[in-house]
């Protein structure tokens, strides 16, 4: 029996958990947009289904809404869309217009960073790696949607989980610090502070950029920390856009306008102060570079992963 427009409850039922199947469907696809049009599948789904015999809505509806998205990061994948190369976003206020609980979604909940690098993975293992470790759905579970094998299941997480994470050039105390001293870089970029910028930036700190970073006229080197804090502030409207990551290995950032890579930040970082870094925006140059987060995926997505 399908849904009748006056099944009042099932409806009341299906917007109670509108906003989970939400949230797993834009971590799965980086886009509010298409995860709306994601949810909406999945309401005309139960439409035509009907609840009679869904013992488990909730498990019924995360299963269809992650089928959905696999569908349409296959789809994605078939067409060869180009994560890179996106223009530079022009200055704006906060929100861009968004609605505050939109907002709180891309820039706090979700992670630049990992959205970066879960575009990076395989459809299957994006599916899988999203709903165990961000959701703590359980693989019997996530079998069914992936259409494989329970142990084949916990492999496609395995290997995004190990993709996600990268392989760090350095590790424990000597990672954090320079994760400290990105973040504090990326802050004061953010509220145009030239002062905390020359504190994070060595005296005779360098800053290469690809042509395509950067608008007409700006020149591809700046050398000394005073020319590389005014250049940074100059174009401080790109920074609310950043977020820490690893990249080949080195705490960097990535600059992902709404999870879309635009840049990478290659940082180098010597006696907590920033000496060199390179904008890289060529999408050939992108392709190459090898990003992953900085500390637990799950943490970094507003989340508690569940254990291993």
């Amino acid at each position: 029996m399908g849904l009748m427009a006056g099944d009042d409850e099932l409806a009341r039922r299906f917007e109670e958990r509108r906003g989970r199947l939400r949230a797993v469907a834009y971590r799965m696809l980086g886009s509010l947009s298409e995860a709306d049009d994601a949810v909406q599948e999945t309401w005309l789904r139960l439409g035509r289904t009907g609840a009679d015999g869904i013992d488990n809505l909730s498990g019924w509806l995360t299963t269809v809404v992650s089928r959905v998205c696999l569908d349409m990061l296959r789809s994605r994948t078939a067409r060869r869309e180009e994560p890179y190369g996106h223009e530079a976003p022009e200055e704006a206020g906060p929100g861009d217009g968004r609605a505050p609980e939109e907002e709180a979604l891309l820039s706090e909940s979700v992670g630049v960073a990992l959205l970066v690098v879960l575009d990076t993975l395989t459809p299957l293992e994006r599916v899988a790696f999203v709903l165990h470790d961000l959701f703590a759905v359980p693989f019997d579970r996530i079998a069914v949607v992936v259409d494989r094998s329970q142990p084949a299941a916990k492999k496609l997480a395995s290997r995004a989980r190990q993709k996600v994470r990268g392989a760090p050039a350095s590790s424990g105390a000597e990672l954090e610090g320079h994760r400290r001293v990105v973040e504090a870089f990326l802050s004061a970029a953010r509220g145009g502070d030239l002062g905390a910028l020359l504190d994070v930036l060595a005296p005779d700190v360098v800053r290469r950029a690809d042509p395509a970073a950067l608008p007409a006229g700006v020149p591809a080197e700046l050398r000394g920390a005073r020319a590389v804090a005014e250049g940074t502030v100059a174009l401080r409207h790109r920074a609310r856009f950043a977020a820490v990551a690893l990249v080949d290995g080195r705490v960097g950032a990535v600059v992902a306008p709404h999870g879309r890579l635009l840049f990478a930040l290659d940082i180098a970082v010597r006696e907590d102060r920033i000496v060199s870094y390179e904008v890289i925006a060529a999408p050939d140059r992108l392709r190459r570079l090898a990003l992953a987060v900085v500390g637990e995926p799950g943490a970094v997505a507003g989340v508690t992963s569940p254990a291993r």
